[in-house]
């Protein structure tokens, strides 16, 4: 039989950032929610940068955070580099950039102990007219009131309740990294730290920003400088001999950090040397353990069904270039919160929610494609073609990207 929680109740899979605002959102208006995560062990490390946004602080503060303005780097321009070191161009922009690990601990610490089950991972899920059931490997069942599947791109809640969307390769692969502070050369840190900089090499992209240290520290000198470095990427040739690690074994959809071989290292340090401004050069050789990330979306036709109901990268995945990723995930759990607050019946309640954002993830996929174009191993279409002239302008990038505003 399955552990029935007493209404209102949900259950949440995936206990990540979405998952816990989220739980927080609907335990603030009285339900009764468990958090159900598939890893084993508590979740640490997850994430690099994040560039923030005002809907974000504002979703947050509905989970009841206080951040009082300690948690993150706060910038006022933004500077793209030309490849021979000069500046393209300088640009007001303020905006605050914050760590995955420090959002999620603060959630995470707010939320406690109970309630928060690790190593659950789903395996079916079961409705009926009055409560739906999720069912884990481990054999346990919790029946509820609404199952509410927070579990990322690859969500085992969109596969059993809705049919498994796929996500689409875009065609290149960020590569990411991050530098100590105290060691990126004074002339580059004199010249990149304080501000978000971009250098645009023909069909390639890189940004960069200054994020806070171990710990949440953000005083000067114990912070640490992150990038990311978007390059074309062939799905049938590069991509797979990227994604296969030294014993031969090829990897799906991402590799381990620890797994990359050597040998693509060395070749992306050489290539910055060759192709980035002597800047952005310098900060990919500092970096001690670069790692790769394909860049996917996902578009949805369906994100609630029933009594199940998906949020976050588990209904929508955008390209990177928005930075919207956990805003998204943050408005989509205010959005069915206010929704299953706003009428009792579950079924029409996700129905409303479903009319909300179904048509704002299209929005914000179609908008991250269009900023990705550029940086795409092939372009199929007069339009895509015209897409990757018209946003990869240095005025455009340092416009469009990271901005929600559109």
């Amino acid at each position: 039989m399955p552990n029935r929680i007493a209404s209102p109740s949900a259950i949440i899979a995936g206990g990540s950032i979405a998952g816990l605002a989220m739980g927080m959102m609907l335990r603030r208006r009285g339900w009764n929610v468990v958090i159900a995560e598939r890893s084993a062990q508590e979740l640490s490390g997850r994430g690099a940068g994040i560039v923030t946004h005002r809907q974000l602080w504002n979703a947050l503060a509905q989970c009841g955070v206080d951040t009082d303005g300690k948690d993150g780097v706060a910038l006022l321009e933004r500077v793209t580099w030309r490849p021979d070191g000069s500046v393209a161009l300088r640009m007001s922009h303020p905006q605050v950039m914050a760590l995955w690990d420090r959002l999620f601990s603060l959630l995470r610490n707010l939320w406690g102990g109970e309630g928060y089950r690790l190593g659950c991972e789903l395996s079916g899920v079961r409705q009926s007219p009055g409560s739906v059931i999720a069912e884990f490997a481990d054999g346990s069942e919790i029946e509820a009131d609404v199952l509410i599947g927070a579990d990322g791109i690859r969500s085992a809640v969109r596969a059993q309740a809705m049919g498994n969307a796929k996500p689409l390769y875009a065609g290149y692969v960020g590569w990411r990294g991050m530098v100590e502070e105290a060691d990126l050369p004074p002339a580059v840190h004199a010249e990149l730290f304080e501000y978000f900089c971009f250098c645009l090499p023909p069909s390639e992209q890189i940004i960069g920003y200054p994020v806070a240290g171990d710990g949440n520290d953000l005083r000067p000198g114990h912070r640490r400088y992150n990038f990311v470095w978007y390059r074309p990427a062939d799905a049938a040739t590069t991509l797979v001999d990227l994604l296969t690690d030294e014993e031969g074994v090829s990897h799906n959809l991402a590799i381990p950090p620890g797994k990359i071989r050597a040998a693509h290292i060395a070749a992306l340090r050489e290539a910055a040397g060759n192709i980035l401004s002597p800047q952005f050069a310098a900060v990919v050789r500092a970096a001690k353990a670069p790692f790769l990330q394909p860049i996917f979306d996902l578009d949805s036709d369906i994100i609630a069904q029933g009594r199940v109901a998906l949020i976050g990268d588990a209904a929508f995945v955008a390209r990177p270039h928005i930075g919207a990723g956990v805003t998204k995930a943050c408005e989509d759990a205010v959005a069915l919160a206010n929704a299953l607050a706003g009428n009792s019946n579950v079924p029409e309640a996700l129905q409303a929610y479903q009319r909300v954002r179904l048509p704002e993830g299209k929005r914000i996929v179609q908008r991250a494609r269009d900023l990705g174009r550029s940086l795409q191993a092939q372009m199929v279409s007069d339009e895509e073609r015209e897409a990757a002239i018209l946003h990869h302008t240095a005025e455009a990038v340092m416009i469009e990207n990271a901005s929600m505003d559109f």
